[in-house]
């Protein structure tokens, strides 16, 4: 399993603040992230399953809503998410 509970607590502990700060967006942003990177992968080698692809649009679109809500409430902690994270936008 990719994402079992030690690697969740450590995204959330370095984005988050704390492990159990589950709720903070830069927590949620940055699981998103790692989920999307190893779906990415995923669709590399398997380029007909089309569930998986499905779901990869849904979480980028889940990780976009975040990122805009970020962007509206506090523009310093978007910029620092985004560069930390390395994403393009």
């Amino acid at each position: 399993m990719y994402l079992n509970k030690e690697v969740k607590a450590e995204i959330f502990k370095k984005h988050g603040g704390s492990e159990s700060n589950t709720g903070s967006a830069e927590g949620q942003i940055a699981l998103f992230t790692h989920r999307i990177n190893h779906l990415t992968g995923h669709l590399k080698k398997n380029r007909k399953d089309f569930n998986t692809e499905r779901s990869l649009v849904r979480l980028v679109g889940k990780r976009r809503s975040l990122l805009d809500y970020l962007k509206k409430k506090d523009i310093a902690r978007y910029r620092a998410i985004i560069k930390e994270l390395g994403l393009r936008k």
